[in-house]
């Protein structure tokens, strides 16, 4: 593979978003083709990609040697059969999320992408931000001490507009409702931070809109480090706001409230113990600057597939984590229970939690 992947997007809704970023780093991709089945939406999202080309046919995608990465960006019940399909093309994957309706689909992703040796690359791109980069640096330095309570939430407004799209709010369109659409991204900023979700205690419902997945929250969590977490969710918000604040020994963080852009800023960090402060702020002042959301995924997946090393990548595990948490959300929900992970390949859900 040269030096400049080439990478074609599957779906032009989030897709042009993507299309746009990967056009920002033109000397790192080369945006072979935009592909979508609305031949107009493939052409204006294309146009942001001078050079590119607008098709509809997937086929030609996959039977294109030339092309090295396919981004899939298309409704969600087609994520893990499409991801499925590039990787037996012999294509890199680039995959939004949910990249999966089933813990047991991403361990066949998981075992496919091992075969074919080729890489799949989930999208939790909020990561990618400077308050967030600042607060995953103190703790690799050491500096948070261990995590005492996290406190997330998840609060946006969607009504009539946003469900026009006739997949969204449906369990076979969209795999699910706020959980899967809009909560995975801070959750898995959470467990980034704190470690992975060893109890869960969920209760959902169904309260702001006519549709037949949830649309409200409150999850209560423990993690592999200890810390106790809380997340509310809701589409039934004045606006749209998304919030972590994190206690943790040493430092209290809080984000800013940019619902698509979390992770940039701006956040604080307030040390505990008040002499410490100038300790904190000095750390604070040498990080790096870094590329935000898209553009940053996106370059640190270029640094993996031309062999580059010092990579912040959302990896495989982390989407499987996160499907499994999700899978069991839906458990301790409908039983009303607390779940406790990991998952075992022969829980009642491993194939997916799709209402019977």
């Amino acid at each position: 593979m040269s030096d400049r992947i080439r990478v074609t997007v599957v779906g032009a809704g989030i897709g042009k978003a993507h299309v746009a970023a990967y056009a920002t780093l033109p000397e790192l991709f080369e945006v072979r083709y935009v592909c979508d089945l609305n031949f107009a939406r493939a052409v204006e999202a294309a146009e942001q990609a001078p050079g590119s080309r607008s098709i509809r046919d997937i086929n030609q995608v996959l039977s294109d040697p030339e092309v090295d990465l396919v981004d899939i960006c298309l409704p969600p019940q087609l994520h893990a059969s499409m991801t499925l399909a590039a990787l037996e093309a012999g294509k890199h994957v680039v995959c939004e999320k949910p990249l999966a309706g089933s813990i047991a689909d991403v361990r066949r992703i998981a075992n496919l992408a091992a075969e074919m040796r080729r890489q799949v690359f989930p999208v939790f791109q909020y990561r990618y931000g400077a308050g967030y980069r600042a607060a995953h640096e103190l703790k690799i330095r050491g500096l948070l001490g261990k995590p005492y309570l996290v406190a997330l939430e998840t609060h946006w407004q969607r009504g009539p507009t946003y469900y026009e799209e006739r997949w969204r709010g449906t369990w076979k369109g969209e795999l699910g409702g706020v959980l899967v659409s809009h909560a995975c991204h801070i959750h898995n900023l959470m467990t980034h931070l704190v470690g992975d979700v060893t109890e869960i205690a969920a209760f959902l419902d169904t309260r702001v809109n006519p549709v037949e997945t949830e649309d409200c929250a409150a999850l209560s969590m423990r993690t592999s480090e200890g810390a106790l977490v809380t997340s509310s969710v809701t589409l039934g918000a004045a606006g749209n706001s998304s919030r972590l604040r994190m206690c943790f020994e040493h430092v209290t963080v809080t984000s800013g409230t940019e619902p698509y852009q979390i992770g940039a800023g701006p956040w604080s960090f307030t040390a505990t113990d008040p002499p410490r402060q100038a300790e904190i702020d000095a750390a604070l002042s040498d990080i790096p600057e870094t590329l935000s959301r898209f553009p940053g995924l996106f370059a640190d997946i270029h640094a993996c597939l031309t062999g580059q090393p010092d990579l912040y990548l959302p990896t495989l595990q982390e989407s499987y984590h996160s499907i499994e948490l999700i899978t069991a959300i839906y458990a301790s929900a409908r039983h009303s229970q607390i779940v406790r992970l990991p998952l075992g390949s022969d829980h009642p859900l491993a194939a997916g939690w799709m209402p019977q």
